[in-house]
């Protein structure tokens, strides 16, 4: 298995960053690796999003947990392989929330895959967070 985990702290509140996170179709405005995206129903457990980036095919991700102010989890499997993203908020006081993303590549040859895909696409993610922060603390 690989994993790799980033956070940031935001003034924004949990709310704030839920409210960015469930508006699917506006993505794109706070991360810049996303050329179109789609959503197949409610953000909810079960629901898929289709995400493509800048120059890249399309990538099918499903919601596998949603808990509304708290947590989403996605899931994009590639053959043997499964990549799967907590995006965790959690309130560290009335004025201050950590965000925190998390990315677990499981599965038959991901000892060898992780490492070459996952700081790939993990890479954005400083970028995407402190964009995301942003743009709820407004």
């Amino acid at each position: 298995m690989w994993d790799y985990e980033h956070s940031v702290e935001t003034t924004a509140t949990p709310g704030a960053i839920w409210r960015l996170w469930a508006d699917v179709e506006n993505w794109a405005d706070w991360n810049a690796e996303i050329e179109k995206i789609e959503i197949d129903g409610p953000f909810a457990p079960g629901t898929r999003i289709t995400m493509t980036p800048p120059g890249d095919d399309p990538v099918e991700l499903t919601l596998a947990e949603v808990r509304e102010d708290a947590l989403f989890v996605d899931e994009a499997r590639f053959g043997d392989l499964l990549l799967r993203t907590s995006h965790r908020i959690d309130a560290l006081g009335p004025e201050l929330t950590r965000v925190t993303y998390r990315m677990e590549i499981s599965g038959a040859g991901s000892d060898q895959a992780g490492p070459e895909i996952g700081p790939a696409i993990t890479a954005d993610w400083p970028d995407t967070m402190a964009a995301l922060a942003k743009l709820a603390a407004r």
